[in-house]
């Protein structure tokens, strides 16, 4: 039986009919639990059919698993599902880190359960939607659909009287910038009559989505300002450190980074490639100080949720920098520095909570020498922190190196400087985190927790943190696999964004085309089998001519006269720039 064309479908709504499932249960003894476990493996287990029938063969650029059929006939909106190598892996993720969310909240959570799990249900819902929807439209309802959840679980779980502030503002710093992508959405439909993502992306390949470069212009900030917010990227981190600070832990794993970074690479590049190159000097930068800004504010944190609240912000800042050099080393790296986000990140804020649930606390002061007591627990620990870190052999170097390698082949203004100023990051970043296993599992016992009876980890948190440490292990010496989908994705994207031109609106008189020397070589079959790329700053390569030149002499003779012919004729009209 061949599920490929409803498979996507079925991953979506499993999580949603398990939601409503354990909406009718009764909310006795641990049936909550094990329901939402039920529900979270099940899904899990068919998002594991994309990665074993996904065709890594298939033309780059390519969806698979598609479904799409009219849903609305005016105004024209598609039930379009698909995913490529950008998507497939977060599916996977998160279907991955659902039930061990599950089985980390298993004794946290002791009211309410009912609408704990339901809530978080319905948060996976939406973003399996997020991830697998082709049509704007479609993709808006679940991103909408993914603030109303996160936003009561944190008001009504969180740990302190914080709790429903930090849930307003969350939510106010999301929805705003999504009232405004609305907006956006729907200029570009008025343009274009449709929401289809692959025809919006041949359109804006073309310059098809408007002339008017002002109206696009605030049409692609309309987008990137409302997934900057959700990634967060500095300083549109307002809401992170409250919002993480007063979570629970299995919404935590899932607040930051993944949506928002996706939907940049997969809407604001598809869509807007030509003003995606305009922002990028403005993005690297940000991306470069974030990454220095949340490492150094980490380092001062007496915290621990504040600490690796801020060192998410640092860690996202990486993906920002990488996925705007428009490279492929950088676009491959962004998008692996994005699933490394979801393992070492939910690996640490999984310890996190657990600590707080054997201590009570959050607070830096209170711990110390905890490694005799706990020696599994700190185990666990130095591990995600060298994930964390970028240790060579890790799934963190992976992305990391990646990033900064793609910094260094950018060729966007003072890139090289922004990627030092990255690269110090990784440096701030071992520092605070090794100091703060230190002071936690080092040195002499605290008085405020050495008389607290608390266990080391039992089988259940054993069953939650090893896998994650395995995908470490394994992403870090197996990386080609999960690359196999992704670097067809990242050529892909670095491909249309090196060949977008901007288009100039305002000239008041046609810039002459001089044909490029390249072409005329070519079109007189001297450069057979060569590709030359039409980019303004290309410097042509004239190896292959130079090596044929004495067979040909008369006849580049002639192709000479005609490229000086062409440059004088360019040259002797006013109002136009010197062309190479």
């Amino acid at each position: 039986m061949n599920i490929d064309h409803t498979i996507l479908t079925v991953i979506t709504f499993v999580p949603l009919a398990g939601a409503v499932l354990l909406a009718l249960l009764p909310d006795k003894g641990k049936l909550m639990q094990w329901g939402a476990l039920t529900v979270t493996l099940i899904t899990f287990a068919l998002t594991l059919h994309l990665p074993f029938h996904y065709d890594y063969s298939a033309v780059s650029g390519a969806f698979q698993f598609e479904q799409n059929a009219e849903w609305i006939t005016s105004p024209a909106i598609h039930y379009h599902l698909g995913v490529d190598g950008l998507s497939m892996w977060l599916v996977v993720l998160t279907g991955f880190l659902a039930p061990l969310g599950v089985l980390i909240s298993w004794n946290t959570i002791s009211d309410r359960k009912k609408l704990f799990y339901t809530l978080f249900l319905l948060q996976q819902v939406a973003m399996l939607g997020i991830f697998v929807s082709l049509d704007l439209f479609l993709y808006y309802a679940f991103w909408e659909l993914s603030l109303v959840p996160m936003t009561l679980l944190i008001a009504t779980f969180g740990r302190t009287v914080n709790r429903r502030r930090a849930a307003i503002k969350y939510f106010l710093y999301t929805f705003i910038p999504s009232a405004i992508l609305l907006v956006g959405m729907l200029w570009i439909y008025a343009r274009t009559g449709t929401f289809q993502l692959p025809e919006l992306t041949q359109l804006a390949a073309t310059h098809g989505i408007s002339n008017n470069s002002a109206a696009l212009w605030l049409a692609s900030l309309a987008f990137l300002v409302a997934f900057a917010v959700k990634v967060p990227v500095f300083p549109l981190h307002g809401w992170l450190a409250d919002a993480i600070a007063e979570a629970p832990t299995a919404a935590v794993m899932v607040l930051a980074g993944k949506l928002g970074l996706y939907s940049i690479l997969r809407f604001s590049f598809s869509i807007f490639p030509d003003e995606s190159h305009r922002i990028a000097p403005l993005m690297i930068a940000l991306g470069a100080i974030g990454i220095v800004y949340g490492a150094l504010i980490a380092l001062v944190q007496k915290d621990l949720k504040q600490l690796a609240a801020y060192g998410t912000l640092g860690h996202v800042s990486v993906v920002i920098l990488g996925i705007f050099t428009f490279t492929i080393a950088g676009l491959d790296g962004g998008i692996y520095a994005t699933l490394n986000e979801g393992i070492g990140g939910g690996a640490l804020f999984m310890l996190l909570g657990i600590l707080y649930e054997r201590y009570g606390t959050y607070d830096i002061r209170d711990y110390g020498g905890l490694a005799a007591k706990l020696p599994w627990m700190v185990t666990l620990f130095v591990i995600t922190t060298l994930s964390v870190v970028g240790l060579p052999m890790l799934n963190g170097f992976v992305g990391e190196f990646l990033v900064l390698t793609g910094g260094m082949q950018s060729t966007i203004t003072h890139h090289t400087r922004w990627t030092v100023l990255a690269t110090t990051g990784v440096i701030f970043t071992a520092s605070y985190m090794l100091w703060m296993v230190q002071r936690v599992f080092y040195g002499n016992l605290n008085d405020n927790t050495a008389d607290v009876p608390a266990p080391d980890l039992d089988a259940r948190e054993h069953l939650a943190l090893w896998p994650m440490v395995a995908l470490m292990l394994l992403m870090g010496v197996a990386s080609p696999y999960w690359m196999r989908a992704i670097d067809a994705a990242g050529t892909i994207l670095a491909r249309e964004l090196q060949q977008a031109q901007p288009v100039t609106t305002n000239s008041p008189l046609p810039v002459p085309t001089v044909p490029s020397l390249a072409n005329v070589l070519a079109q007189n079959d001297l450069l057979p089998a060569v590709n030359f790329k039409t980019d303004r700053e290309s410097k042509l390569n004239l190896i292959p001519a130079a090596a044929d030149a004495t067979k040909k002499e008369s006849k580049l003779r002639n192709i000479s006269t005609s490229w000086s012919a062409a440059l004088h004729s360019a040259a002797s009209k006013p109002n136009t720039e010197a062309t190479k």
